[in-house]
């Protein structure tokens, strides 16, 4: 049995994002893009063998029962394990960005321990775990870049062409219930289909959350003008604050330079073709 295992979170973006309704119990019907990209966070497992489950924080320091502490016992409750492990967390992807760094650390973690304390559980059951801990976990679990529909649960896998980003994060977060319960929120956009996205991927669509999200973080408007001065189109990911833009092979920004402001984070990203720890559990999580 291993004792150690060391795995990348990787982030996401979501390329765009319409809300076409809601249900009657207020959850939201959505439909996105969910691309991967390479900006990771790293977590470090060392096996415990006395059950207990501890965590220690290598960068920013977390809540004390983080996504990632709740995904492992979670699975330690799941399968009955009798072991434990220590958790060492690099944070690297921004908090409150809507880049989901927090439900990837929370699907590397399900992914990790299953090997580390050799559970064999297949990719159907962690999903089932997963979803219990928020609705983008299941999309990390999934592997691939994917178009979701219903509350984010649905997935279809989608094929996109590789590219960088230039990926701009505020020193302020947003709190995503507070956009989604905001009376100003537009919860109409007519359904859109995968062919329609795919002639057009990295200009398709809106994000329906972008106008509340600008109206309660100034900065988000900030971000979208620094990069419109740049000649690019800019939009937020997810429930914000970070925003992004599609780098045309054309334009030379492998050296492009952000003015310098405190509390800012940018980095030109690659898309991935498949999450890293692909295959890491058996069988195939379905749509």
């Amino acid at each position: 049995m291993q004792t150690l295992v060391d795995v990348p979170a990787p982030a996401k973006l979501n390329l765009f994002l319409h809300v076409c309704g809601r249900r009657r119990d207020g959850y939201h019907l959505l439909q996105s893009a969910f691309m991967l990209i390479d900006w990771c966070d790293i977590l470090h497992f060392e096996l415990r063998r006395d059950g207990r489950i501890d965590r220690e924080d290598l960068g920013a320091t977390l809540p004390p029962d983080d996504l990632v502490v709740r995904a492992a016992k979670a699975l330690q409750q799941a399968a009955r394990c009798p072991l434990g492990v220590h958790i060492g967390i690099e944070k690297r992807i921004p908090s409150q960005a809507g880049m989901g760094g927090g439900s990837s650390d929370a699907a590397s973690t399900l992914l990790a321990l299953n090997r580390l304390w050799d559970l064999r559980l297949d990719a159907v059951q962690l999903q089932r775990i997963g979803l219990s801990l928020g609705a983008d976990v299941p999309f990390f679990l999934f592997g691939r870049n994917a178009w979701a529909e219903g509350v984010g649960e649905q997935l279809t896998p989608l094929a996109v062409a590789p590219a960088r980003f230039l990926v701009l994060k505020p020193p302020q977060g947003l709190d995503t219930a507070a956009i989604f319960q905001h009376p100003d929120l537009h919860r109409a956009t007519k359904p859109a289909t995968i062919s329609g996205f795919a002639a057009n991927p990295w200009r398709f669509g809106q994000n329906d959350l972008q106008p509340v999200a600008r109206s309660l973080c100034p900065a988000i408007a900030q971000a979208l003008e620094g990069l419109q001065a740049l000649g690019l189109e800019g939009r937020m990911t997810g429930s914000g604050s970070a925003v992004f833009a599609h780098l045309p092979d054309d334009r030379p920004f492998a050296g492009i330079a952000w003015p310098e402001a405190p509390g800012w984070q940018w980095r030109v990203c690659g898309n991935l073709e498949a999450h890293p720890l692909s295959g890491w559990a058996a069988g195939t999580i379905q749509g």
